[in-house]
């Protein structure tokens, strides 16, 4: 007797096509995850990934004076941060704010509001000058300020080792900074998801070019390996999108395009100092304990701030690939979608942090256990676990500045003048007399507490204000 089964009931399909919905659908929605932040996560996971074989290399490879050149190195790259100064974030904001009024089309053509579209060019203009100017100033410097740091601090077991490697990482570092601004400018024109998916084959080719510099035997040319990769990339997309950035570079804007003086350098300086403050907030650990506590300690904090940093940028990418978006709907004063989009990007990547943050810290604990050499080489669960809890207080008051700077307003100014001093000036003192628990404690109580505190208070005060002058 044969039986029908094509009518026969398939209950395991079912089931895998409700599994199948929920991955697919359910679950993106129930946790904020589009196309853009999808990208986002998944270059940060490349580049998690990519630091755990990197540590391995790093063990295996490189000695622990070499380590920390190593970190060293990328603290000095950390540097353009001073002469990129912020501007990436306003370019961003207002090419967000102009093409709230215009429409983008395949092919690069551009229908909308003319004096929109001519302001747009004008800023895509003024970015490319400034960067290929500072560009040139910052490699200057940052040459002559690691040749003369290096030169002070060099350690006799391992010494002219940093002299062609440092060369070429600022080289490297020049190129990709000279590209910086028109990345941010295709965001703020709406094309998040194409950089998002850009900055996702960036990762894939730095691990590659890290791990080969690494299994070369050259592994202090990771850093400009890194850079390189990550310019090459970048010069694809560029590419790929000539027809829309060309004729805006080739427009003429004469004085009908957007006043600096009197619309952008009152945000941009504001932006300016906070952005310099930053580096002495979360970059100045390296250094200082590269040179008063020796490239050994410096190593081991450079390697457990990477692990932190990677995880940190990862959970910022819900609010990071919002800022354009957060932008366009101020320009539209459609506050209450804002506000939406915002304290539910919040929600879901603090509990994704928190969540991220334990496992992270059970895999310190474990690591003695499994795999002591690694253990040896980075710092111990008390220290681990002050990183980490200042990192989710850090993620708190990154977003709320992410949702107060797409008003092209910067309100945190004073309070990033003030943690940064409080930062630096712990840094430096305790450095030398308690060593990198001593810098953990300070670093906790500086930004994962006051930090919090103070950043909050102005968002809610801020919020208030901007929401009742629009009704």
């Amino acid at each position: 007797m044969l039986i029908d089964t094509t009518t026969s009931p398939q209950p395991s399909t079912g089931v895998w096509m409700t599994v199948k919905n929920f991955l697919r659908y359910k679950l993106p929605h129930a946790i904020g995850l589009d196309r853009a932040i999808a990208f986002t996560v998944l270059g940060r996971v490349i580049q998690g990934l990519g630091s755990v074989g990197s540590v391995l290399l790093i063990v295996h490879f490189l000695t622990a004076a070499e380590q920390g050149y190593y970190y060293a190195l990328w603290s000095l790259v950390a540097l353009q941060s001073v002469f990129e100064l912020g501007f990436s974030f306003v370019i961003l904001q207002v090419a967000a704010h102009e093409r709230a009024h215009l429409e983008f089309h395949e092919g690069g053509s551009i229908t909308g509001s003319e004096a929109a579209h001519t302001r747009l060019a004008s800023l895509l203009q003024r970015a490319v000058k400034w960067y290929t100017s500072a560009a040139v100033v910052m490699g200057v410097v940052l040459l002559v300020g690691g040749m003369r740091f290096f030169s002070l601090h060099q350690q006799p077991q391992a010494p002219n080792i940093w002299i062609v490697p440092l060369r070429v990482t600022v080289l490297a570092c020049a190129i990709t900074f000279s590209i910086g601004p028109v990345l941010s400018f295709l965001e703020g024109c709406g094309q998040v998801t194409h950089v998002a998916r850009m900055r996702f084959f960036q990762s894939l080719v730095s691990v590659a070019a890290s791990w080969t510099a690494m299994l070369s035997h050259h592994g202090l040319f990771s850093p400009a390996m890194v850079l390189l990769g990550q310019g090459f990339v970048a010069s694809i997309l560029l590419y790929s999108r000539r027809h829309l950035l060309l004729p805006l570079l080739r427009m003429h804007v004469s004085g009908e395009g957007i006043s600096w003086k009197r619309e952008v350098w009152p945000f941009q300086w504001k932006i300016a100092v906070s952005w310099l403050c930053d580096y002495f907030i979360f970059q100045l650990f390296t250094p200082v304990l590269f040179a008063f506590r020796g490239p050994e300690e410096a190593g081991r904090m450079g390697l457990s701030m990477s692990i932190v940093t990677q995880m940190s940028a990862m959970m910022l990418a819900w609010m990071t690939t919002k800022a354009a978006p957060f932008g366009s709907l101020i320009a539209k004063k459609e506050r209450p979608e804002l506000d939406r989009m915002f304290f539910r990007s919040l929600r879901q990547s603090l509990l994704l942090f928190a969540g991220a943050a334990a496992m992270v810290l059970v895999g310190v604990l474990a690591s003695p256990y499994i795999l002591p050499k690694i253990s040896r080489r980075i710092e111990s669960w008390p220290i681990f676990l002050l990183l980490l809890l200042t990192a989710l207080g850090s993620h708190v008051v990154q977003s709320e500045a992410i949702y107060l700077r797409a008003h092209k307003m910067e309100p945190f100014l004073v309070q990033s003048i003030v943690i940064a001093t409080c930062t630096a000036a712990s840094v430096v003192v305790l450095a030398k007399t308690s060593g990198a628990m001593g810098v953990s404690l300070a670093y906790f109580l500086v930004l994962g507490v006051a930090g919090v505190i103070s950043a909050t208070t102005i968002f809610r005060t801020k919020r208030n204000q901007w929401s009742q002058a629009e009704a």
